[in-house]
């Protein structure tokens, strides 16, 4: 019996022995039309894509016109007025940051505020946020929490923008509102759109949860609050519940010490309470500790009804409010 091949061989003989055309089958066409077919590409390994969280809005703020209005500015040179934010800040950051004392629920979070209007609060609340961004190891986030009379975005060159009152409504996430600045290290977060239920909004739950997450979630985080005159508006004494320091900034021979003690009486909830004395002049430029000033040249307003305040030269430094108030010029 012949094999398989030889049966197939004989065959194929017969075909071309009968004018038979037959395909080159070393060509995968042969010749004859064969239908396409697409190969599948090859799957790609399987991979887990981490959606990334949208960058906050990035600001310019222009420096220059910064340093000519009396604000610190990174790479200015060393000033007497740099000296004295260093001291002011120093116990601030040792606060926030529990160094060699039991730690502070909320450290992190200051409230800068005043007894009355055109005390100068705004003006060192940016000073203050503007010193610690020159710092190494910690950021700062400047809050406009002044909801009824917002003035951080215009004291910066900037318009007012969406901010915290549009996040406690739910109109908007962090990453929408929140400002990154061309200052590295300092964010800005407006005050928002003005909202007839500010106050309410500020004691709200959403509010503590926003204070609990931003104090938790960055360790290295200050963050400032620009608040109202405590005996003017209410939204200061809420918002002092959730702090862990409060500074109010007196203005030194105009604020009446009983209007101090008054406002101090409001925020005796709040676990540390310091008073900066502002515009207090004195006799040595350039020495160091409580109750020795920086040079403050600009001019601050205020428009709850009071007149703003403006000062040359004058000088300030923070003083510890245990008990009751101590406004008097020291140094």
């Amino acid at each position: 019996m012949s094999s398989l091949i030889e049966q197939a061989a004989e065959r194929l003989a017969k075909i071309r022995e009968a004018g038979i055309e037959l395909p080159d089958l070393s060509d995968p066409g042969g010749g004859v039309p064969v239908p396409s077919v697409a190969s599948a590409p090859a799957e790609p390994p399987s991979v887990v894509v981490t959606p990334t969280p949208p960058l906050s809005r990035q600001v310019q703020l222009d420096l220059a016109a910064l340093a000519a209005a009396g604000f610190l500015v990174p790479a200015a040179p060393r000033s007497h007025m740099a000296d004295q934010y260093r001291v002011i800040k120093r116990p601030l950051i040792a606060n926030a940051t529990a160094r060699g004392k039991a730690r502070v629920e909320h450290g992190n979070l200051i409230m800068m505020t005043s007894a009355m209007p055109g005390e100068g609060k705004s003006f060192t609340s940016i000073n203050l946020a503007m010193s610690i961004a020159s710092e190494l190891d910690h950021t700062v986030m400047l809050v406009d929490a002044d909801v009824a009379r917002p003035s951080v975005l215009k004291k910066l060159g900037m318009t007012e923008a969406p901010g915290l009152l549009d996040l406690l409504e739910g109109k908007a996430e962090m990453s929408d509102v929140l400002m990154r600045t061309n200052i590295d290290k300092l964010t800005i977060l407006p005050s928002g759109r003005p909202h007839p239920k500010s106050t309410e909004l500020l004691a709200s739950d959403a509010m503590r949860q926003l204070l609990a997450d931003m104090a938790t979630r960055y360790a290295d985080r200050i963050i400032i609050f620009d608040s109202p005159p405590l005996l003017l508006t209410t939204e200061a004494r809420v918002l002092a519940t959730q702090m862990g320091q409060v500074v109010v900034v007196v203005q030194a021979g105009t604020t009446l010490q009983a209007d101090v003690q008054h406002a101090l009486s409001t925020i005796d909830q709040c676990p540390i309470r310091m008073l900066l004395l502002n515009k207090a002049r004195t006799d040595t430029q350039g020495a160091y500790g409580y109750g020795y000033g920086y040079g403050y040249g600009y001019g601050e307003s205020y428009s709850y009804g009071g007149s703003g305040g403006s000062a040359a030269d004058a000088q300030a430094g923070p003083v510890p409010a245990q008990g009751q108030a101590d406004a008097t010029k020291t140094g």
